[in-house]
């Protein structure tokens, strides 16, 4: 799906990692660790550092996003893999959980944008 819809022809689709180890110790590793880890994986798109989603220490990004598409029954990051979908203007417009497939869910999300 990046590779779709990444070149500013496509649209200029960006998708930003943000790996976190709230959640039962699912990401351990150092930065470069992780990094070795996806390239397994042919990722391309954007890694990030490791930061804390939930929490007093939480990221404010993820403040924001939160505030914005609150979660099921509570407003805090479940688990990895949560997927948010923000337009080109930065507004956060649909919050996906983390078993929501990307492909058709957000893929559909990204098809209205752009």
């Amino acid at each position: 799906m990046y590779e779709q819809y990444s070149s500013e022809g496509s649209g200029g689709l960006r998708i930003l990692a943000f790996p976190c180890n709230q959640f039962g110790g699912q990401e351990p590793g150092t930065a470069q660790e992780i990094k070795d880890f996806v390239a397994k994986f042919n990722v391309t798109f954007d890694m990030f550092e490791k930061i804390d989603v939930n929490g007093k220490g939480e990221h404010p990004l993820f403040t924001y996003l939160k505030h914005e598409q609150s979660g099921f029954m509570i407003n805090a990051i479940k688990w990895n893999f949560t997927k948010f979908v923000i337009n080109k203007e930065g507004k956060a417009v649909v919050r996906f959980g983390p078993t929501d497939d990307p492909i058709p869910k957000v893929e559909d999300k990204v098809k209205e944008l752009f």
